[in-house]
């Protein structure tokens, strides 16, 4: 069935669509805060920076009427203008000014300071976290959401702490300073000027509460463009090939028009905040205006103090002003902070035991006991499986797609846990193990070969830290990586990109097996390991894969019957169950479920 993309309907019809229900915004609040006080020292300074700052600019209007007086006496009384009065009042001026200036730089450098070391500790939290989950997370999520909120999210959440935490301090510091200048200066007109604060205050409240949701659907919907966009890339090959390019490209319009009006909502709501500030502010300035310029009339204030008070009045409302335009960023920064919390929040995998057990002697002896398992709750794919593998046995697990072959091994390996039963290593409990300490024990080559950005002796050396180029090329030769090696001019040295585009699919298995003989792991995993090697490179890998299983417990999990006629037991699943075991022959001649899947594959057709 074909997904529909809707019709496009422009800004408008956007603005009343329900956005994503906000979350405790003071809840993430406190939790910004906390992640700010290791900085304490840095925030002292940053304040003490601002109180300066602010110190000097308040006191600014008022020393500027002094000059005003000044002339303004000079002019009434027609006596001379005290132009020396006027010069030094003009020189202690700039003087606040730059002192004023001075401070505020300080503040933007600790400030830039703080917020990237909060930022440095967030994200190495959200990547210890990322370690910490249990397998089952990211098989339920889109990995683009996972990026993104350890990428965009941060760099979001960073770039709002930079904008508004000095703003902030100085809207607050500033607004206290003012509103105690104008109180020295007349009350009568702070009362008048005050009745447009809260006003402004509580309009800023409730645009703030309608912007916050669309925020949150906003970068919500970001992750979602996210995870299309690296889907759609990572195949891109198989989306050409399969002449989905459309498909894909209707899927990546449907997600960017959600994205178009998340954003236009999140951003005209909180938009609006700004000229609603400024309309109440002006007319607390019109009613100002009109007032002091009674009282200066009937002489109860100078000109100088009028002026004076008009600045602070206008100093205050842009304050309120400032902070509703911080409204935009400050919104999408909580709903960016939602995002990476609500990651930190995650359940973990259980914990190690605090006193992990291991085996006296490892020698790869495995038992499942009554193991049940299932990754969807009340729906178990593995029920009561019970099989027992003997230190240096080659044990093949054979069966159809979703049997639950590879289920076992990730249950040896505790990426799941079971729902009931358990498995022992050498008589030890898995569970009472760490999970470091098991899965050091083991060596696995995945059918999927997986390489990273570097050289191919780094690639081959991952499977063991510290590892000599003499033991790097020693493995190598074993798995005849060094055939491959031989034709490349860089040798072991040859640089690889992240999708290794520069070497073939059954090379990158070769240099992922190396990696395995490099590891000289005492259990061995083989999940399809030869399924895209040619056939004249599987029987020398097969050659070498049997070097290596020697004196080693190994599971073979193999849809070609062929890699698994030696193995000392194959087990053979059907629903999460073992329907059959034995060795290859003495299953052949039961003429079981082993034999019609052997006749399947290798019966010639008859004409």
């Amino acid at each position: 069935m074909t997904e529909k993309t809707p019709a496009f309907r422009g800004p408008a019809a956007f603005l009343n669509a329900p956005g994503e229900k906000s979350r405790d915004a003071a809840r993430t609040g406190r939790r910004l805060l906390a992640l700010l006080r290791p900085e304490s020292k840095l925030i002292t300074l940053a304040l003490l920076s601002t109180l300066a700052s602010v110190v000097c600019a308040v006191a600014a209007p008022k020393v500027l009427g002094r000059a005003t007086d000044l002339i303004f006496t000079g002019v009434t009384t027609g006596r001379p203008i005290d132009f020396a009065g006027i010069r030094d009042v003009l020189l202690w001026l700039l003087a606040l000014y730059l002192v004023s200036a001075f401070f505020l730089l300080l503040q933007g450098r600790v400030l830039s300071r703080l917020v990237q070391r909060s930022m440095y500790r967030l994200r190495d939290r959200a990547q210890a976290k990322l370690s910490r989950l249990p397998l089952r997370y990211f098989d339920e999520r889109p990995r683009g959401d996972l990026l993104s909120r350890v990428t965009n999210d941060v760099d979001n959440l960073s770039q709002t702490f930079s904008q508004t935490l000095g703003q902030v301090f100085n809207a607050v510091l500033t607004l206290a300073g003012v509103l105690a200048m104008m109180f020295w200066i007349s009350p009568l007109l702070s009362v008048v000027a005050l009745v447009v604060i809260p006003l402004s205050l509580s309009t800023a409240k409730r645009i703030a509460e309608r912007a916050k949701p669309r925020f949150l659907e906003q970068w919500g919907t970001t992750g979602k463009l996210n995870g299309h966009v690296e889907e759609a890339f990572t195949g891109h090959a198989l989306v050409r090939l399969f002449g989905r390019n459309e498909e894909a490209a209707r899927r990546f319009d449907e997600y960017n028009e959600g994205l178009y009006r998340a954003a236009f909502k999140a951003q005209f709501v909180s938009g609006l905040a700004r000229p609603a500030t400024m309309l109440l502010g002006n007319v607390g300035y019109l009613l100002v205006a009109v007032i002091g310029a009674y009282r200066v009339a009937s002489g109860s204030l100078t000109l100088g103090d009028v002026q004076a008070f008009v600045q602070y009045s206008q100093q205050a409302t842009q304050g309120v002003s400032q902070a509703a335009s911080l409204v935009n960023l400050l919104q999408s920064g909580l709903a960016s902070a939602e995002r990476v919390f609500a990651l930190l929040d995650e359940p973990e995998q259980s914990s190690d035991p605090d006193e992990s057990r291991r085996p006296c002697v490892l020698r790869g002896g495995v038992e499942f006991e009554r193991v049940s398992f299932g990754y969807t709750p009340g729906r178990a794919l593995i029920r009561d499986l019970s099989l027992a593998a003997e230190p240096g046995q080659t044990v093949a697990i054979v069966g159809p797609t979703g049997a639950g072959k590879t289920t076992l091994v990730n249950l040896l390996l505790r990426f799941y846990e079971l729902d009931a039963g358990r498995i022992t290593l050498d008589g030890v409990d898995i569970t009472a193990m760490s999970r470091r300490e098991l899965r050091s024990a083991t060596g696995m080559v995945l059918q999927d070969a997986w390489l990273f950005q570097g050289t191919i002796a780094e690639n081959i050396a991952y499977g063991a830290e510290n590892a000599t180029r003499e033991q790097i090329e020693r493995a190598a030769r074993a798995a005849h990586v060094d055939r491959l090696v031989a034709t490349l001019p860089d040798g072991y040295d040859t640089v690889l990109d992240d999708e290794a585009s520069g070497v073939s699919s059954g090379e990158k298995q070769l240099i992922t097996i190396a990696r395995a003989f490099l590891a000289d792991p005492q259990i061995l995993i083989l999940d399809e390991a030869t399924s895209s090697v040619d056939t004249r490179t599987e029987l020398l890998v097969q050659r070498a894969m049997n070097d290596l299983r020697r004196g080693r417990t190994s599971f073979v999990i193999a849809h070609r019957l062929s890699t698994i006629r030696d193995a000392d037991l194959i087990l053979v699943l059907e629903s999460g169950r073992i329907v059959e075991q034995g060795a290859h022959e003495e299953l052949l001649a039961r003429g079981g479920p082993y034999a019609a899947l052997y006749d399947a594959q290798f019966a010639q057709a008859t004409p």
